[in-house]
């Protein structure tokens, strides 16, 4: 099996810009679960059929693809709809992302999982790599990518772990502070740290 480092971080801590450096500078093959949240409610899945027998035919736009804002209209309010959501998706998007790392071909994988300790899925990981940030970064920052008021970011952020429970999990931890220049150097760093730690479990 694949080394796998489980990237986690706060809403707008920058996970893509980390993770994609790694792509980029070092050809390191990411599982994203956010896209693998996507393809699992494809047209045709069993996903999205579970989710139209459940809901009903007007959760699909005319294309047949799932109209998210309709299902978040749906759940928000309705903890049992909620729950029932996650009891379906969720197994099936684990599943989905331990096939994914199966096909990993570089050295080692980098597992993206915003909610990767909220829901438990440190355990798919052999190393857990924080992008931390002050909580007023990623509360402007939200507000600004997403459009949101800055009541509505710092509700998002109180529903996810804090950056504590976060940074107690950490095996590493990347600083990702605005205009800092050093952010490709602590990848290269980490990089290299991870090759080395492969090469050591190659050898035993």
């Amino acid at each position: 099996m694949t080394f796998v480092i489980g990237l986690t971080g706060g809403i707008a801590s920058g996970k893509t810009t980390v993770a994609n450096l790694f792509k980029q500078q070092f050809s390191i093959d990411i599982v994203d679960a956010d896209i693998v949240a996507r393809e699992v409610v494809e047209p045709g899945t069993p996903g999205l059929n579970a989710i139209i027998h459940h809901f009903g035919k007007d959760i699909v736009r005319s294309d047949q693809t799932l109209d998210r804002s309709k299902l978040r209209e749906r759940i928000f309010s309705n903890p049992e709809e909620k729950a029932w959501l996650n009891a379906l998706l969720h197994p099936i998007i684990r599943e989905k992302m331990i096939e994914d790392l199966q096909q990993v071909t570089s050295e080692y994988a980098l597992l993206v999982v915003p909610l990767l300790i909220e829901n438990k899925l440190d355990s798919l990981c052999d190393r857990v790599l924080v992008v931390d940030v002050a909580a007023e970064t990623q509360i402007s920052r939200t507000v600004k990518r997403d459009n949101v008021s800055e009541e509505q970011a710092c509700a998002i952020l109180a529903s996810q772990a804090s950056r504590e429970q976060r940074l107690a999990l950490a095996d590493d931890v990347v600083k990702n502070n605005p205009n800092d220049p050093n952010l490709l150097l602590q990848i290269t760093d980490l990089h290299q740290k991870y090759l080395a730690i492969c090469k050591k479990n190659l050898s035993k």
